[in-house]
C-alpha cells in the first residue's frame, strides 16, 4: 500500500498536497491544505492542478494557505482531541444531584454508566 495520496485528476499521478470541498448550498468550493484522511465527498489535487482550480460560473472559490513546497506531516492531534474527549466524558457529573441514571430508574441502555453529549461511558461486561 501507497501511503502517499495521488491528485484525483484523471491520468494524473502527481503527490497530493490541497483537499478541494464543494459547499453546494453556498455555491463555493473550498480549496485548503491536505485533509488528514481521504473522503469520498472531497478531492484530493497536486500543486499543478490547485493552483489552475476554477469554479463554475456563479460560484466562488475560497483559497485557505497550502503550503505545496512541503507536504504536512503527520499530526496526532485527532487522536489526541479523541483522547481528551473520552477523559472528559468519563469524568463525574459537574453537579452532584443529577447522578447518571441507573438501571430501572429511566436509563436508556443498562450497560450505560455516563453520559455527555453524544459520548456515553459503558460498563465492562461481566465475565
Amino acid at each position: 500500500m501507497n501511503p502517499v495520496r495521488r491528485c484525483s485528476r484523471t491520468a494524473c499521478g502527481r503527490p497530493a498536497v490541497a483537499t478541494l470541498t464543494y459547499v453546494y448550498a453556498d455555491s463555493t468550493a473550498v480549496l485548503g491544505p491536505l485533509a488528514t484522511y481521504a473522503e469520498p465527498h472531497c478531492y484530493d489535487l497536486c500543486a499543478e492542478h490547485s493552483e489552475r482550480l476554477t469554479a463554475p460560473r456563479g460560484w466562488e472559490v475560497v483559497r485557505l494557505a497550502v503550503d505545496t513546497d512541503h507536504p504536512p506531516a503527520r499530526s496526532s492531534d485527532d487522536l489526541e482531541a479523541l483522547a481528551n474527549a473520552v477523559r472528559e466524558a468519563a469524568r463525574p457529573p459537574h453537579r452532584a444531584d443529577t447522578p447518571a441514571p441507573r438501571s430501572g430508574e429511566g436509563a436508556v441502555d443498562p450497560m450505560e454508566v455516563a453520559r455527555r453529549g453524544h459520548l456515553r461511558i459503558l460498563r465492562s461486561p461481566e465475565s
